[in-house]
């Protein structure tokens, strides 16, 4: 039946959000994480990709994290000179992590995982309405 591998997609798609959220959190947690000396960098935030992965037993495409890597972008400097992580002029090496844009990621994920809900309970709902018709 259609309506079971709908599901199976959407339920591939919000196990693929609940793993992006995790990464996202942990980005969230660690964005004030410094090194402990001047050489050491601080936390570098990690983002995630997702990949097409065809489940050839059922004839269907579902969606997977692909993987997750680190974000290479530069990291800010503040100025804290009596901090043990501080550079000879004073400032210590901050994570690139921006809590707008790990925000707005969060909402964004929230809002497809809500999408993929919504699809599963739609396709339950056929499902069960079906049943009753076929009963009558």
């Amino acid at each position: 039946m259609d309506l079971l591998k709908t599901m199976e997609v959407s339920a591939s798609g919000m196990n693929a959000q609940g793993q992006r959220m995790r990464v996202i959190s942990e980005n969230l947690a660690n964005k004030d994480s410094v090194g402990r000396t001047a050489e050491e960098d601080p936390y570098r935030r990690k983002t995630l990709s997702f990949k097409n992965v065809l489940d050839r037993e059922q004839g269907i495409t579902k969606v997977a994290v692909g993987k997750i890597s680190e974000d290479r972008g530069e990291f800010d400097l503040k100025y804290n000179p009596s901090h043990p992580a501080a550079n000879e002029d004073g400032y210590i090496k901050v994570p690139n992590v921006n809590s707008l844009v790990e925000i707005m990621d969060m909402k964004e994920t929230q809002r497809s995982y809500q999408a993929n809900l919504g699809v599963i309970d739609a396709s339950k709902k056929m499902i069960m309405r079906t049943l009753d018709i076929l009963r009558s």
